[in-house]
């Protein structure tokens, strides 16, 4: 389950809870004087997909070898 982030409006403090989306949206009914907030982006990039960084070596050596395989003739292999 996901983890949600709230601040009390009136002392300004903050806290997380886990819980469902539904339970959250309930909560947030139940206590008026309560925010939601975001504290950080979430984490779905993945750094190799998004060119941060490369694959290891290991991966690569075997792209090099998918890509010079004559059975693979129309292959559009990167690797890097």
């Amino acid at each position: 389950m996901p983890t949600y982030s709230f601040r009390d409006k009136n002392t300004q403090e903050a806290f997380d809870k886990i819980m469902s989306y539904a339970q959250k949206v309930e909560f947030l009914e139940e206590n008026p004087h309560l925010e939601s907030i975001i504290t950080s982006a979430p984490g779905l990039g993945d750094p190799v997909r998004l060119g941060l960084r490369k694959p290891d070596q290991g991966l690569r050596d075997v792209l090099k070898t998918m890509k010079s395989n004559k059975a693979y003739t129309n292959n559009k292999i990167n690797d890097f």
